[in-house]
């Protein structure tokens, strides 16, 4: 009977170890995405306005580029920022209704041989066929390349038809740097870094039509 007694309380207290073990476990791994998953950028500021039809977006993105970020550039690996921008009705009753996505890529590379940055925007998802070049431009310096990729302006996210003036509008907007588009070993590198975590998001209503 003595035997027994001791047998049970060994068992729950074997069971009570492992439980306390498992739930320590839970623990870390819930905190650790976290301690990862500071972003290193901001958006300093979003403005939404409607033109007519039109809904337009500026914003200012600041984040300093982290050194292992850089050091890959400079080793000629190209960087993939990616902003996005939702425009969505709003709606008490119900859950806002998307009326459009759109995106842009900022491609940001480093020429050894020439030593100057240059930077290529393009609309559309990297995956699109379709994706078109608007723009490529040179510089001199890594500062003067991040600036045309922190700052949008006039950015077209998408129509309004409704003639109802009481509705109202926001739009949602995220900048990332896009870990997807870096080469395979860079990827596995960079996951669960913090410094290689480039991004913010932010939401702005959209102001009366402008005049």
């Amino acid at each position: 009977m003595i035997k027994m007694v001791f047998s049970m309380r060994y068992w729950k207290s074997a069971v009570l170890n492992k439980a306390v073990l498992w739930l320590r476990l839970v623990v870390c791994l819930a905190w650790t995405p976290l301690a990862f998953s500071q972003s290193v950028a901001e958006i300093n500021q979003l403005r939404a306005e409607r033109s007519a039809n039109e809904v337009f977006v500026a914003a200012k993105v600041a984040f300093d580029l982290p050194s292992a970020v850089e050091d890959a550039l400079l080793k000629g690996i190209p960087m993939f920022f990616v902003a996005e921008a939702d425009l969505l009705q709003e709606r008490w009753y119900w859950y806002d209704r998307k009326i459009s996505s759109v995106q842009r890529q900022f491609r940001l590379a480093y020429q050894p041989l020439t030593r100057r940055w240059s930077t290529k925007l393009s609309s559309g998802a990297a995956t699109d066929s379709s994706q078109g070049l608007a723009l490529s431009q040179s510089y001199e310096t890594l500062a003067q390349a991040l600036a045309s990729v922190k700052q949008l302006s006039q950015w077209k996210v998408g129509d309004i038809t409704e003639a109802d003036t009481s509705v109202k509008y926001k739009v949602e907007f995220r900048f990332r740097l896009d870990l997807s588009q870096l080469p395979r070993p860079f990827q596995i590198g960079a996951i669960g870094q913090s410094e290689w975590n480039v991004q913010a998001q932010a939401r702005a209503s959209v102001t009366a039509e402008l005049k």
